[in-house]
């Protein structure tokens, strides 16, 4: 080999002149991110902000009007649309529920507390719906009202209720005689409802 076919030691740079040459991707790099942070910042300090459009947020559940997501005892109310001009006709059927408020003829009264009903007999009118308000005194523990007849088959379930609480059970007309109450979480929580 000859000494032409070799570069010289000009030819290549050495290490210290790498290190008294300025970076100068460095600095270009450093050079756009103050600008860049400059621009961002001159735009806050006059109180206008950053220039990036934002979508608005959506509404949640809790600020959209007329929605109320919280639990509660009561049924949610509704708005019914305004009747159509035309013939008149029945108005829809709507099933009843056991825990409904509506107005019926007699109010009998029960409550639970020390996993006991305060009474072993009720008297409820033959052939009438009749409200049965329940009360659940006992904390934590849950209870219900069950009318079985003299068979021992259902004829009316309230709802179960963890105490303390209140519910209005609205029972269907009974047949005049003879009928079992009893909690379907304590079994040996029992009474009898004579309807007359």
């Amino acid at each position: 080999m000859t000494a032409a076919a070799r570069p010289g030691p000009a030819a290549m740079p050495t290490s210290s002149s790498r290190r008294h040459r300025p970076p100068r991707l460095r600095l270009i790099a450093a050079a756009v991110a103050i600008g860049m942070l400059a621009a961002a910042c001159s735009g806050s300090a006059n109180g206008a902000g950053p220039s990036f459009a934002y979508a608005t947020p959506a509404p949640s559940p809790s600020t959209t009007p007329g929605m109320d997501m919280s639990p509660s005892a009561s049924p949610p109310t509704t708005s019914a649309p305004p009747p159509a001009a035309g013939p008149a006709s029945a108005p829809p059927s709507t099933p009843s529920t056991p825990s409904s408020s509506a107005p019926t003829g007699a109010v009998l009264h029960i409550s639970a507390q020390n996993i006991a009903f305060d009474t072993d007999h009720l008297e409820a009118p033959a052939g009438q719906a009749f409200a049965l308000d329940f009360d659940n005194n006992d904390p934590g523990i849950p209870h219900n009202v069950e009318i079985k007849d003299a068979n021992g088959t259902s004829v009316f379930k309230g709802q179960i209720i963890t105490g303390p609480a209140k519910i209005s059970y609205q029972v269907p007309a009974l047949a005049a005689g003879s009928y079992m109450f009893v909690c379907d979480v304590h079994p040996n929580m029992t009474g009898t409802l004579t309807a007359a």
